[in-house]
């Protein structure tokens, strides 16, 4: 029988007790939703397609435009990418790796009743109602106007240095890639740049402690992103899994790339063109893992708008996007996405 370690007990949030609540209190259910494919059941692990981004700041329009080529074909294709000459230093990028092990490794009581990080912690999930539907996670998910704010991290000092650039840096990173597709489908880069609002962008450290039955439960289940787009970066211990056609393939991580794919928000506005791909990160029985994502987000008003007319969504904000997944969320257990606005 499966026991936690002692040394770990007291910072990891009851992830093993949750479970198997939902376990027994869904005995008499069907155990998995239909169309639900076991973690175990991966096709193959695959590469990304890589772009190096240092073609964006060459000052040679022909290597800019071989870039943004790039960039938009993996948008199309994939929905995901991976980026090496990005401009955010690998020092910085191992800093905050390691303030955030320091930062998980503060006991479960403490992290969730604190109130540090703007009160943003969060762990399992507290709408599951089936055990596919529960994260083996726990995270910090902070908006970037609370970054900079002293008061939200307690005697967290060094992480809150590290954030504010950290945020600062994906935040710049983030509207450079933006600008790049927009600007393949014939419109101004500015598009983008007047919608974007730190008030609705954030960052999420994320933390996946060791599980003991990694094919029965997801690290974090399967979803798509509710923002324009996503830059992740991860530990060298993979886990991060899409869906490529109708089969979960493996993402295998590159030291020193950062992790980008689109959200809803930029699928809806290039009226399909771009893939919000549904992806999830497996649970491990060996290690840990630890990651760190920034998500681009207009403000709650904000029209989506689209980039041609006819679109094959009607109109909607950001707000009224955010309130239909949080209303399908905790309604259902699962979030129904664009298929909610869709003509």
């Amino acid at each position: 029988m499966f026991k936690e370690d002692t040394t770990v007990m007291n910072s990891n949030p009851p992830l093993f007790h949750q479970y198997g609540l939902l376990l027994q209190s869904t005995a008499h259910l069907q155990p998995l939703q239909s169309g639900y494919q076991p973690t175990s059941s991966v096709l193959e692990e695959c590469q990304l397609p890589l772009v190096d981004l240092k073609g964006l700041e060459s000052g040679k329009e022909k290597e800019r435009m071989a870039c943004s080529s790039e960039i938009f074909e993996a948008s199309a294709e994939w929905g995901f990418f991976q980026v090496i000459n990005h401009g955010i230093r690998s020092e910085l990028l191992s800093r905050m790796s390691k303030e955030q092990m320091k930062l998980f490794a503060v006991p479960f009581e403490k992290k969730s009743t604190s109130g540090i990080l703007d009160n943003s912690y969060r762990w399992g999930a507290a709408t599951a109602t089936q055990p596919n539907q529960f994260s083996w996670s726990e995270a910090f998910h902070i908006p970037l106007t609370k970054v900079s704010e002293a008061d939200c991290y307690g005697n967290f000092i060094h992480l809150r240095e590290v954030m504010e650039e950290l945020a600062t840096a994906m935040s710049k990173l983030a509207r450079s890639l933006a600008g790049v597709l927009v600007e393949s489908l014939g419109h101004r880069k500015e598009v983008f740049e007047d919608m974007c609002d730190e008030s609705t962008c954030f960052l999420r450290l994320n933390h996946y402690p060791i599980c003991p039955f990694p094919g029965k439960v997801t690290g974090l289940v399967p979803h798509t992103d509710s923002d324009y787009l996503t830059i992740l970066h991860q530990d060298s211990g993979g886990g991060l899994q899409l869906m490529k056609g109708s089969q979960w393939v493996a993402v295998k991580p590159i030291p020193e790339a950062l992790v980008v794919n689109i959200g809803d928000l930029l699928q809806a506005w290039s009226n399909d063109t771009y893939k919000s791909v549904k992806h999830r990160v497996v649970a491990n029985s060996a290690r840990e893992r630890y990651s760190t994502a920034y998500f681009l987000c207009p403000s709650d008003h904000s029209g989506i708008g689209s980039c041609r007319q006819p679109s094959p969504y009607r109109h909607f904000t950001f707000g009224e996007y955010r309130k239909q997944v949080r209303d399908d969320v905790e309604k259902t257990g699962y979030k129904e996405g664009l298929s909610r606005f869709r003509l």
